[in-house]
């Protein structure tokens, strides 16, 4: 309990000082309100998907867990208070969190210039994703290797042209993912190009065991946390902040990816490296 006290303490008085840097007044006042409700309350709110293997999905008891839930946890436990995950969908997250249904979003949500406009999206992010391909092993090596051959994708996604244009793969898009992998076991693609974190996902499963991610994301879609626009700046957007940062600076993300069968794509290993303090200073010379 003196614990707790003492952290309720240091984390006020970080918001008060954020507060003041910040803004004046009233609203200064109102920017310390949500970390403040947070510790009072004793428990945080996060928004979570409900079944987006390996993120967020049920367990054999039926509460969550996955990769984001882990997430939510640690930030919980950094402020001593209770996890309370809260089902959220893409159609509803960021109106939970301005309707303070929830204090958090960890929930699978790209990183955007018109999400940054309504919602306070957390740097750095803790996720990353793009287009790959699933090929059975050894047939691709490289992007180019798809050039002029046919390839599964989904209609819709906006890397079809891309794929199509500039790489020069024959594009055969289907209506559902379902039909699209068919295919591609079938002998009618090279490859199905799909999302690289629903590959690794699928080449968990022993049905896939003879297929490959064999390239790197043709480019990367940051996934964000986020907290209520007007506290971004304040106490407890500084406080994410930090939590984003050390996730990233200390291998946590790569870890949990491991723990949970996904494999660290560079991205993860240049975010790590780009944001690892070095402490080499701390050596003695000699």
């Amino acid at each position: 309990m003196a614990n707790l006290q003492a952290l309720k303490k240091y984390t006020l008085a970080a918001v008060v000082l954020a507060g003041a840097a910040g803004m004046f007044g009233g609203a200064a006042a109102h920017a310390e309100d949500r970390l403040k409700e947070i510790l009072d309350r004793g428990a945080l709110k996060v928004g979570v998907q409900s079944a987006l293997r390996p993120f967020s999905f049920p367990a054999p008891d039926g509460s969550l867990q996955g990769i984001e839930v882990d997430l939510g946890k640690s930030v919980a436990e950094s402020l001593g208070v209770k996890f309370e995950p809260v089902v959220i969908t893409s159609a509803n997250r960021m109106q939970f969190l301005q309707q303070n249904k929830i204090d958090l979003i960890i929930g699978s949500m790209y990183d955007t210039a018109d999400r940054r406009k309504i919602i306070g999206i957390i740097e750095p992010a803790y996720w990353s994703s793009g287009p790959s391909l699933l090929a059975k092993k050894g047939v691709i090596k490289d992007w180019k290797d798809i050039a002029d051959k046919p390839v599964c994708g989904k209609q819709g996604n906006y890397y079809n042209k891309q794929v199509e244009t500039e790489l020069k793969a024959k594009l055969i898009a289907f209506n559902g993912n379902t039909e699209a992998k068919e295919a591609l076991r079938s002998g009618k693609c090279i490859a199905w190009v799909y999302d690289d974190v629903s590959i690794m996902t699928d080449l968990q499963d022993p049905e896939w065991q003879d297929y490959e991610m064999p390239v790197q994301a043709l480019y990367n879609n940051p996934w964000a946390a986020a907290v209520p626009i007007d506290q971004l700046n304040q106490g407890w957007g500084v406080f994410m902040a930090g939590m984003a940062y050390r996730w990233q600076a200390d291998g946590k993300l790569i870890e949990l990816g491991k723990k949970w069968g996904l494999k660290p794509t560079d991205w993860f290993l240049q975010q790590q490296k780009k944001l690892q303090w070095d402490t080499t200073y701390l050596t003695p010379q000699k």
